[in-house]
């Protein structure tokens, strides 16, 4: 199976970012010793992971979900996008093993109740979030972002990064943040502090995953630039 992957399609269901529109996906496993270097290859050809599945959208006549990656060498550091981390620099970022806690689910917890209530994650329990995040087999980390602690004593957890390490960058593969720090644009900030994170170890790019043109909840997207967009041709400028 690790050396000869199998695809499979999923039923049409309903997009969730186009209204009535049908979605359908193809999608493979990652497991065994070959999931790391077909993560890597997968996501460069505009596959997303989830726990031990990798897929990607293959909708009969649409091509509207466009896979994204940040070009981190000439990012352009804005003056908001200075704002943004001038106005979180009190966080602290610590770089964890894939292991989830309590802590971690009550701020994902929150998060969805705040953010994605009608969504299709909103009935997520505790062992779910643990198997979003446990169930890797690739290099898979948790960036996690707390307030300064005082002696040991660690302060408290305000945002939440699942990132893949690939071989020429970081996929972030889920973000989740605390919403009494909605103001502070802790969403964007983490983004850019992985593009930082990114340029510190020499990775080329950020993947986004998937943008769609007319959907508001990606629309943030396109301002992290330059960026690239899988096309028929390969990546291009977007």
């Amino acid at each position: 199976m690790t050396e000869h992957p199998q695809f499979y399609l999923t039923a049409p269901s309903p997009c969730p970012y186009l209204p009535h529109r049908q979605e359908r996906k193809v999608f493979t496993h990652l497991v065994g010793e070959r999931a790391e270097p077909l993560n890597d290859l997968l996501t460069q050809g505009g596959f997303r992971r989830s726990q031990n599945i990798a897929y990607r959208p293959a909708c009969e006549g649409c091509r509207a979900c466009v896979s994204v990656r940040v070009v981190v060498d000439e990012f352009d550091w804005t003056r908001s996008m200075r704002r943004v981390m001038k106005a979180n620099h009190a966080l602290e970022r610590r770089e964890r093993p894939a292991l989830p806690s309590s802590e971690q689910y009550s701020v994902f917890r929150g998060y969805l109740d705040s953010r994605h209530a009608e969504g299709g994650m909103a009935d997520m329990t505790v062992l779910d979030y643990a198997m979003m995040v446990e169930d890797t087999h690739v290099d898979t980390r948790l960036f996690e972002y707390r307030l300064s602690g005082t002696g040991r004593t660690r302060g408290p957890l305000i945002g939440c990064a699942l990132t893949d390490i690939l071989g020429d960058g970081l996929s972030m593969v889920y973000s989740f943040f605390e919403p009494d720090y909605r103001d502070k644009s802790v969403g964007t900030y983490m983004i850019l502090d992985h593009i930082a994170r990114a340029a510190e170890l020499g990775l080329p790019y950020v993947y986004l995953g998937y943008w769609v043109a007319g959907s508001e909840k990606m629309a943030y997207k396109t301002r992290f630039q330059p960026q690239e967009h899988l096309s028929p041709k390969g990546w291009i400028r977007g």
